[in-house]
C-alpha cells in the first residue's frame, strides 16, 4: 500500500517559529498537521541537528532523544506513539522529515520531570535547560494567542498586518507617469506566447493586461493587486485612466516592482515556451494567497 505524502500548505524557511532566541522551522501540511522540521526540532532541544543514522532512522523506534533508559518512567504510551517522523513534500518539490508540533512541549515535559526527580544523566542536563527555556517561551506565547482568540483580535491582527503592507506599497497620491515596464518584458512575453511583437507599437492585446496582473502585481506583495484595482476603477469604456504603477510608493513599491520585473525577465530568458516559464514562476515567485504548484519527482529525486 502506497502512503500519500502530504504537501506543505503554509510555511516558509524564511518564517520560523521564534521562542526567545530559538528559531524552529515549521509548516502546516495540507491535512492541517502542524510539523516542526526534524533538524530544527533537534537543534531546539540541544541535540545534533541531523538525526543519528539519517533522516528516517527513528521511524520504527523511539528517537535518540527519548531512548535513554532513565527517561522511560516519564514517557507514556501516547507520547511513544507520537514520535514517528512525518515525511512531507515542500513547495520546492523536495522531501523533508518533521515531528508533530505537539511533540516539542511533550518532550520538554519528560526532561523537566526527570530533572525534578533527579533522574537525569550529566549528558542530558543541557537538554533540560533548553526544555525549561522552551516551556517558559511557549507559556508567554500561549497566553497571548489565547487572549487574541477569545477576544477575536486574531482577525483584527491579520487585517492590521495587511493594512501595514498596503500602506508601505500603495501611494496616497497618484505618482507622475514614468516608463516602468521595460520593452524587454513585453518582447519576451510575446515570444513565449507565440505572438508577433511590434517594438514601436503601443497597441497590445487586452489580454496582456490580464497577464501582467498575474505575472507581476499579484506576486509583489499580498493584497496589492486588489487595492490597485480599487483605487484605479474602469471608465465607461472599460479602461483604466491611470496605470497601476502610478499608485506605487517611490521608496518601497517601485523598487519592489523593478526587482520583481528583473526576476521575471530572467526566468523568461531561461525558457523557450510558455508552460515551462510559468511553472518556474509559480515555484520561485508564487502568487500570494494561491496554492503553489508542486513538482513531481522520480524515485531519484529528479523532476519529472
Amino acid at each position: 500500500m502506497i502512503t500519500k505524502i502530504p504537501k506543505v500548505l503554509c510555511g516558509s524557511p524564511d518564517s520560523p517559529l521564534k521562542i526567545g532566541d530559538i528559531e524552529i522551522q515549521c509548516y502546516v501540511l495540507e491535512d492541517e498537521t502542524r510539523v516542526l522540521t526534524q533538524g530544527s526540532f533537534l537543534e531546539a532541544i540541544g541535540r545534533a541537528r541531523r538525526a543519528k543514522g539519517g533522516q528516517g532512522a527513528s521511524v520504527d523506534k523511539l528517537p535518540a532523544f527519548l531512548a535513554a533508559q532513565n527517561l522511560n518512567p516519564f514517557i507514556d504510551k501516547d507520547l511513544k506513539e507520537s514520535t514517528r517522523p512525518i515525511r512531507f513534500k515542500t513547495d520546492t518539490g523536495q522531501y523533508g522529515f518533521g515531528y508533530r508540533a505537539q511533540l516539542l512541549p511533550n518532550v520538554c515535559d519528560v526532561y523537566l520531570k526527570a530533572r525534578d526527580a533527579d533522574a537525569l544523566l550529566p549528558s542530558q542536563k543541557h537538554i533540560a535547560i533548553q526544555a525549561d527555556i522552551i516551556m517558559r517561551g511557549l507559556a508567554h506565547v500561549g497566553i497571548i494567542a489565547l487572549v487574541d482568540e477569545a477576544t477575536g483580535y486574531q482577525e483584527v491582527r491579520a487585517r492590521k498586518s495587511l493594512e501595514e503592507i498596503l500602506e508601505r506599497f500603495i501611494a496616497k497620491e497618484l505618482q507622475k507617469w514614468t516608463k516602468t515596464f521595460p520593452d524587454e518584458f513585453y518582447e519576451h512575453l510575446f515570444r513565449l506566447k507565440g505572438w508577433q511583437y511590434m517594438p514601436f507599437s503601443v497597441r497590445r492585446p487586452s489580454y496582456v493586461g490580464t497577464l501582467t496582473n498575474d505575472l507581476v502585481y499579484s506576486r509583489i506583495a499580498p493584497g496589492v493587486l486588489e487595492e490597485l484595482k480599487r483605487l484605479t476603477p474602469k471608465d465607461s469604456k472599460g479602461r483604466r485612466k491611470h496605470r497601476y504603477f502610478q499608485r506605487l510608493t517611490e521608496d518601497i513599491g517601485h523598487p519592489k516592482l523593478r526587482e520583481h520585473l528583473a526576476s521575471v525577465i530572467a526566468l523568461m530568458k531561461a525558457t523557450t515556451t510558455w508552460n515551462p516559464f510559468y511553472r518556474m514562476l509559480q515555484r520561485s515567485l508564487p502568487q500570494y494567497a494561491q496554492t503553489i504548484e508542486m513538482l513531481l519527482e522520480t524515485e531519484k529525486g529528479e523532476p519529472v
